[in-house]
């Protein structure tokens, strides 16, 4: 049995980009202000930097 949704360009996009959509949707779902988002990405950022 087929399943016959249409497939976006989000379903086929590279997997950084799906991450960053779901990340920009929580992050405004929860009115997160823009200064405290961006210093929780340095951190994040820094976190996985060191452990590579």
């Amino acid at each position: 049995m087929s399943d016959n949704k249409p497939v976006s360009e989000l379903d086929s996009a590279p997997e950084e980009i799906k991450l960053a959509v779901d990340l920009i949707f929580l992050l405004e779902s929860h009115q997160i202000d823009v200064e405290v988002v961006l210093a929780a990405i340095e951190i994040v950022k820094q976190d996985l930097l060191a452990k590579r």
